[in-house]
């Protein structure tokens, strides 16, 4: 049963990364890539489990808040062009 579900995580991720290369905008493919991000989080536990390693568990608890962070800083930077964009800071000209 566990190596179906990674067959269907894998068949996903394979849809994932196709979205990834033809998406139309910047956050198509940033979109994607979270996707890819969460995939590989279900693929790390899902192999946790088939190998009987469940501590691949806290590894992926561990990428998934990277991949938050990731994520959230990709789209800052893409939205403003800096990471360290500060709205109440006056522009200096």
């Amino acid at each position: 049963m566990f190596a179906v579900a990674a067959l269907a995580v894998l068949a996903a991720l394979a849809l994932v990364v196709a979205r990834a290369l033809m998406g139309p905008t910047v956050f198509d493919r940033v979109l994607a890539g979270n996707s890819v991000g969460s995939l590989a989080i279900m693929l790390l536990a899902v192999f946790g489990f088939l190998t009987g390693r469940p501590e691949f568990l806290d590894i992926g608890l561990t990428y998934g808040l990277l991949n938050l962070i990731g994520t959230l800083a990709v789209l800052k930077f893409f939205r403003h062009g800096d990471l360290a964009y500060d709205p109440d800071e006056e522009p200096s000209q």
